[in-house]
């Protein structure tokens, strides 16, 4: 197992500064960059250590607070473990967090990550991938779309409202895609109904993006957090598989 290095970084976007937490091999060597994008509960540990397995593999990880208009991490009170008795108050937390962030603010900062990732030293030249989860899902698809020429593959896992009959809907932007992509549906997830899985898949063959889209069977939405009780072992390992196996293609 490669030995990582962890450490919080600062990132200048155009409406302020988002903080964010890289991990990456503890060589000194510049690494294939991966820009990593949160659930809705946020930056938190979990999350760290989800991006420290990723940099073990051999990539360096950026995991950004895509919440920072509203304040540096922590921003919520979460509990150690999230189940289902405390999500309540937890969204009532979250959600005018979440309803202030608009797809056009998470463009614009997305092109500062990138920035970053660009002109930092332990970044290899050339394209990076993408990886989301929940709402990060939306928020790597509508960057794969974005910034084609700066996104070489994209991942989204339990997404939710990724192909809508909204005007921002992330499923809009697949014309511009260039990059390879993958999508682990959860199989029991409101948010991504199978209308919404069959408009997608349709929408990404219809312009010819590289693409998979799976359903994991019997899984929650937010089933690779493990300190959430959607958590699904067995799914998680898939998902695993299915993120390094695509960036060992693109990379």
């Amino acid at each position: 197992m490669t030995s990582v290095q962890g450490t919080a970084v600062d990132i200048t976007t155009e409406d302020g500064v988002a903080d964010a937490y890289l991990a990456h091999p503890d060589d000194g060597l510049p690494h294939p960059g991966v820009l990593l994008y949160q659930d809705a509960f946020g930056l938190r540990p979990q999350l760290r250590s989800m991006a420290d397995r990723l940099a073990a593999a051999g990539y360096t990880v950026l995991v950004p607070n895509v919440f920072y208009r509203s304040g540096r991490t922590p921003l919520f009170d979460l509990p150690e473990f999230i189940d289902l008795s405390a999500r309540p108050e937890i969204f009532g937390q979250i959600g005018p967090v979440m309803g202030a962030l608009t797809a056009e603010m998470s463009v614009r900062d997305a092109g500062s990550y990138l920035q970053w990732l660009a002109e930092s030293p332990l970044v290899a030249d050339g394209p990076v991938a993408l990886t989301g989860y929940c709402m990060g899902a939306r928020l790597a698809l509508l960057t794969a779309g974005t910034y084609p020429a700066r996104v070489a593959a994209a991942a989204g896992f339990h997404g939710g409202r990724l192909a809508t009959d909204q005007p921002d809907s992330p499923h809009l932007v697949a014309g511009n895609i260039t990059a390879e992509l993958y999508f682990g549906h959860a199989d029991e997830d409101s948010s991504m109904p199978p209308e919404q899985q069959r408009l997608l898949e349709e929408t990404l063959t219809a312009a010819g993006v590289r693409h998979r889209c799976e359903v994991y069977p019997g899984a929650h939405h937010g089933y690779t957090q493990a300190d959430t009780d959607a958590y699904d072992e067995k799914a998680t390992e898939r998902h695993w598989a299915a993120l390094l196996d695509l960036l060992a293609r693109t990379f």
